[in-house]
């Protein structure tokens, strides 16, 4: 198909108004079969496809996240009449919160630089303390060891509530909408890590639960949800975090369901790995996908045809 008139590659990485009602109009003119029509239903998954993360200036950009998010848009115009759903999640963030440089001080008053670790030996050897609710803190980062979970991590603050970081990047904004003229399907968003208390990577579940919080626990509604398509596509960002901990969560709770597990195809060009000075996030990500992709997840590329019903 030929794409959009609105659609500029060049625009991609760039932050404007994105041109909603053009897209809807647009997409609402070609034509296409309703969603709710469809006999294979798929679903297309967006792991946090904002702006801090996309953009070359974002608060938290991840390399090739703006290649991916082009081959992201141009599949999803190329397949738009077989994507029954689209999505959406939104990693949202408040001022203070674990994993930020306001929670943690160290003995000459110095609050950690992102992308400091932070261990359980490090708050044992008071080498950085706590401000915020201390007894929750020393248990958090021993929690995370012992459920072989990332070590807590302080990231630059991205993704704020009400900032433009937190905004899906409008060219892909523009392609949720005319997917939702065209196919007449509604898209989904899901907001995820305002919890001040835990980090929370995957779009399912923060690292350490909080019973009682409405985000605070696994959300099987989605789950449920999940188990209603016959395959379902991720993309997004980052690979090495909030992509890999989806796919492990659904794997968690797909682990007795193996035509489940099937089902799932990780669109491997269309995400990358934050950058870090000391840890190889790609590498532990790679090898960690490569487990899920024995248990039954397909790693496919953006230009492979989706497959016949």
């Amino acid at each position: 198909m030929t794409f959009p008139d609105f659609y500029s590659p060049d625009r991609i990485g760039t932050l404007y108004i994105p041109q909603t009602a053009a897209a809807l109009a647009a997409g609402q003119a070609a034509h296409l079969r309703p969603a709710a029509q469809d006999r294979r239903r798929v679903l297309l998954l967006l792991v946090d496809t904002q702006v801090d993360f996309i953009h070359p200036d974002g608060a938290l950009s991840v390399p090739g996240a703006v290649a991916d998010t082009r081959r992201t848009i141009e599949w999803l115009y190329r397949d738009l009449d077989q994507i029954s759903t689209i999505a959406v999640s939104l990693d949202s963030h408040t001022p203070i919160q674990i994993f930020y440089p306001t929670w943690w001080i160290n003995d000459r008053g110095e609050h950690p630089a992102p992308f400091t670790p932070i261990g359980s030996e490090d708050v044992r050897q008071g080498r950085w303390k706590p401000l915020i609710e201390p007894d929750w803190s020393v248990d958090y980062v021993r929690r995370l060891e012992e459920q072989a979970k990332k070590v807590l991590m302080i990231w630059p603050y991205h993704t704020m509530i009400g900032t433009p970081g937190q905004a899906i990047t409008p060219a892909l904004y523009e392609a949720i909408a005319y997917h939702a003229g065209a196919r007449q399907a509604q898209p989904i968003f899901l907001t995820k890590g305002s919890i001040p208390e835990t980090e929370h990577y995957s779009i399912l579940e923060p690292e350490v639960k909080i019973p009682g919080h409405p985000l605070g626990e696994a959300n099987t509604a989605f789950l449920d949800m999940l188990r209603a398509y016959d395959l379902i596509y991720i993309a997004g960002q980052a690979k090495s975090h909030c992509v890999l901990e989806t796919v492990a969560s659904i794997a968690r709770a797909f682990a007795q369901e193996p035509d489940l597990m099937s089902r799932l195809r990780l669109l491997i060009d269309c995400t990358s790995s934050v950058a870090h000075p000391q840890i190889d996030f790609d590498a532990i990500a790679n090898e960690a996908l490569a487990a899920y992709a024995r248990q039954g997840m397909k790693l496919v590329r953006s230009d492979d045809p989706i497959e016949p019903a």
